[in-house]
């Protein structure tokens, strides 16, 4: 493998770490509606637990939904 290669390589697996870092964060805060941890009534820190998982579950679905359209 040529250098220019592996360098290619390092680069879109740390972009890929960090756009998925970041999407993950937009979720959490989607999920949130933008209220800090602290502020949250008990309901409203279920409800964003609630939609983190159904985030995680979405993933997993289309993850999956990949995998069987090869």
């Amino acid at each position: 493998m040529r250098a220019e290669q592996i360098l290619n390589m390092v680069i879109r697996m740390f972009t890929r770490r960090m756009i998925n870092l970041g999407v993950n964060k937009g979720i959490d805060v989607a999920a949130r509606r933008g209220k800090p941890e602290a502020e949250m009534t008990p309901e409203e820190r279920e409800q964003a637990r609630a939609a983190r998982v159904a985030a995680k579950r979405a993933r997993q679905a289309v993850r999956i939904g990949r995998r069987l359209g090869k």
